[in-house]
Order: structure tokens, then C-alpha cells, then sequence
């Protein structure tokens, strides 16, 4: 089917496990909660289910073809619970990568807001307001279902008490969405406390968005 060496998939085992980390230390999960995954042409390397990401080594992270399908001689453990998910994300879109996480900023606004309005125009980043996919059981197709359809046009989408997931073009850019979703999540929170928050409307998004574009925004000057 494939090996375990091609597309530098050596390489991405190691960097699902560094990012894994940052999850615990940048307070986006707990335990063992959440998932990340990297593509990899038609292989997919995902994180494991129930091995905690204090503990989790390399060699633990699981393969698995974008059909589905695992590696002739099996994992080394079992894939995330949430590997449908992931792979309906990487059908939807031109991810490659993509981070699902259990923030609590996300969790509890999940459970009391239909979307995570433009509080702040770093949203744009994110594609614009950000969805609250409506509850379906983790690990079904139906999740996977809810989650592509709130991700249309945009880059995250919230899952209804449950958390969230961000992708990006690489698992850098993934997991700094989530980081930014997180922020923006908090920052709404801490608006709400001082009254009706002042929200931004599409057409101040789309001049901050069309402005970003011509200055190049966030982004190096390259050498």
C-alpha cells in the first residue's frame, strides 16, 4: 500500500508529536482529547486514540490512505476516533493539514452561540464568522458531515459542546488557527462582560481582507 519512509512521513511523525505537546501546554486539550492530522499526498498521518500526548512517541502515529484504508502490516496503535472526520475535511478542502481541539474558550461558547462573531478583524484569517456545527456524536459520519458543511469558505468551524477544528495549507498554519480561534473566543467572552459588544460587518471584513491582500500582510519579506 505504502511505506512508512515515503513523503518524508518520518518527518511528519515527528512534528504531529511536537505539535501534539504544544496542545497540552497551550491549554487546547487535556489528556488524551483532540487530534491532529498531516497529509501526505494519499496517505494521511493522524494521531492515535488513548495514547496521551505527554507519553506519545513517533512511532505511535498512525497511517491511513484518504480511502481509508491502513497499512498491509496494521498500526501500532489505533487511529483517532476522529480519523473520518479528518479525511472528509481532506476530500472537502486543499488542507494539509488539520487540528482538532477541546479548547475551553470554544467549548463553552459552543454551547451558548450560534457563531463566533467578528469581534476582532483577525477573523479574516479564519475566512470570516465562525460557525457553530450542530451536535452529532464524535467518531460518526455524521459529524464529519456537520463539520465540512460549517467549514464552507471558511478555515475553522466550532463543533457544538465539543470543541473545534482549524486546517491550514501545513500543521504550522493549522495549529496557529487554532491558537488565533481560541483568542478570539476568549476575547468575545471578555466583550460580553462589559455589555453588547460592537461587531464588525462583512463589508468592514472585506476591506480588512482586500487590504491584508495588498500589503501582503502576516506575512516575511523574503531575502
Amino acid at each position: 500500500m505504502y511505506r512508512d519512509d515515503s513523503d518524508g512521513l518520518q518527518a511528519v511523525r515527528g512534528q504531529l508529536v511536537s505539535y501534539s505537546a504544544r496542545l497540552l501546554d497551550d491549554g487546547l486539550a487535556v489528556g488524551s482529547a483532540g487530534n491532529m492530522s498531516v497529509r501526505a499526498a494519499d496517505v494521511v498521518a493522524i494521531t492515535p486514540s488513548g495514547v496521551s500526548y505527554a507519553e506519545m512517541q513517533p512511532e505511535d502515529i498512525c497511517l491511513v490512505g484518504m480511502d481509508g484504508g491502513e497499512p498491509e502490516d496494521g498500526n501500532p496503535e489505533t487511529p483517532s476516533s476522529e480519523t473520518p472526520m479528518h479525511l472528509a475535511i481532506y476530500a472537502a478542502t486543499k488542507a494539509g493539514a488539520v487540528v482538532h481541539t477541546h479548547s475551553p474558550e470554544v467549548v463553552a461558547l459552543s454551547a451558548s452561540r450560534p457563531e463566533l462573531p467578528a469581534i476582532h478583524y483577525a477573523i479574516t484569517g479564519l475566512g470570516g464568522p465562525v460557525r457553530v456545527a450542530p451536535y452529532v456524536r464524535f467518531g460518526s459520519a455524521g459529524l464529519a458531515e456537520a463539520a465540512t458543511g460549517a467549514l464552507d469558505g471558511r478555515s475553522a468551524v466550532i463543533l457544538r459542546n465539543h470543541g473545534a477544528v482549524t486546517y491550514g495549507r501545513d500543521l504550522a498554519q493549522a495549529y496557529e488557527r487554532a491558537l488565533l480561534l481560541e483568542w478570539l473566543a476568549r476575547t468575545y467572552r471578555l466583550a460580553l462582560s462589559y455589555g453588547e459588544p460592537a461587531i464588525l460587518s462583512a463589508a468592514e471584513l472585506d476591506e480588512v481582507t482586500a487590504e491584508s491582500r495588498r500589503r501582503r500582510y502576516g506575512e516575511r519579506r523574503q531575502p
